[in-house]
């Protein structure tokens, strides 16, 4: 059996009672975008997604915290996951401490230890934490846990307060183990048109050496009668 389900969003094409295709059809005249169809992203779902941060801190809020603030806030949603002190409780991971590790043959890689940037930090915080509701959490709470964990992590001192001109000129102890130009060599190359190798000789051949099934032995032969 053989159908067409025409909707106002798309031509359905269905045989046997599956589905086979469905083609997107023109919404309104009045829809937008390159091909007439679906609308333009409006300035708020625009900033939801705009949330980035980069390692030179471009992207942060206004906003600020203490690591004073950032203990109460860590008390309260971090700690039943990463320890009092950022020990790591469980399989949950540690924020600080492994210093001096990451020779070793199981590194530990915390944010004292391994990460190059405060603003990543702060990131993915934002992002991600706390596990059971990111991106809950305030700017100021946000900033608060950053100078706290820092703190932890005996990088800044309990003085410190945490916005976007301070969290971009800390300088993380790992900052200078990781490599930031691309080691490999450059293997990019142009095509040959004029001036190439003049003449390309064949230096070997599998002709004559067995290596392959001939195409008229015996077996073929035997076939062929």
């Amino acid at each position: 059996m053989f159908s067409l389900a025409k909707s106002s969003r798309c031509l359905a094409c269905v045989c046997g009672g599956l589905l086979l295709c469905a083609i997107p059809m023109l919404v309104t005249a009045e829809s937008t975008g390159h091909y007439d169809y679906g609308e333009a992203a409006t300035e708020a779902q625009i900033a939801g997604w705009d949330i980035d941060v980069r390692p030179d801190g471009k992207g942060l809020p206004e906003g600020s915290g203490t690591v004073d603030e950032g203990m109460k806030v860590y008390e309260t949603y971090c700690s039943s996951c990463h320890g009092a002190f950022g020990e790591g409780m469980g399989r949950y991971p540690k924020l600080a401490g492994g210093d001096d590790s990451l020779a070793e043959d199981r590194p530990e890689k915390t944010v004292g230890s391994y990460w190059p940037y405060a603003s990543t930090l702060w990131d993915y915080i934002h992002r991600t934490m706390p596990f059971f509701a990111p991106q809950s959490l305030t700017d100021d709470q946000v900033y608060a846990l950053t100078a706290y964990v820092l703190n932890l992590n005996y990088i800044v001192d309990g003085d410190f307060v945490a916005n976007r001109d301070t969290v971009p000129n800390v300088k993380m102890p790992n900052h200078d183990g990781f490599t930031w130009e691309d080691p490999r060599p450059d293997t990019h190359n142009e095509r040959c048109m004029q001036g190439c190798k003049d003449d390309v000789t064949v230096k070997d051949s599998a002709v004559g050496k067995n290596l392959t099934p001939s195409t008229t032995g015996p077996l073929d032969e035997g076939l062929t009668q």
